[in-house]
């Protein structure tokens, strides 16, 4: 995999006291995807101030090497620019999910965890939807136990869910 997208454990900064949404539920489906590379001007700029400067210094006089920079920075900008979509692209899984609660959600991340089809996941939504494993058995109803409770199991619902 390429350097991006980024990993499942990375967090944003701005996600640093926040607060989320947790929800349980198991994976039915699972496909992999390609993850397009960018191009936001980084790269591009970066190789065409390189490939510049590097030009420049090509030739005898100053016509040549003003000629040689303006190639340079051309062809820079353009290695730049394909470095930079490389870099970015990567590969990941689109995750069905049936939540405890009946719903279907997809989401789209990498698979560092190599999660499977039936397999019970927790899904955080901070600053992004990330899925992990889930540590016990599926939850007998709505508002089950959480770890260490009575039921051993994880949690599934609110704790003033109705009837408790």
């Amino acid at each position: 995999m390429a350097c991006a997208p980024a990993g499942n454990s990375v967090v944003s900064h701005n996600a640093l006291g926040s607060s989320g949404y947790v929800s349980a539920g198991t994976i039915v489906g699972m496909r992999p995807v390609q993850v397009q590379g960018s191009r936001s001007g980084v790269g591009a700029a970066g190789g065409a101030v390189a490939g510049g400067l590097i030009g420049s210094t090509i030739g005898g006089d100053w016509r040549a090497r003003t000629v040689a920079g303006v190639v340079g920075a051309l062809a820079g900008g353009l290695a730049g620019g394909a470095i930079e979509e490389g870099v970015t692209r990567g590969n990941a899984m689109e995750f069905i999910i049936r939540d405890d609660n009946g719903q279907m959600r997809s989401v789209i991340q990498t698979n560092e965890q190599n999660l499977g089809v039936g397999e019970r996941v927790i899904m955080t939504q901070t600053d992004r939807v990330r899925l992990s494993r889930a540590g016990g058995a599926a939850p007998v109803g709505y508002g089950a136990a959480y770890p260490g409770g009575a039921s051993g199991g994880y949690g599934g619902g609110p704790v003033d869910a109705p009837g408790k």
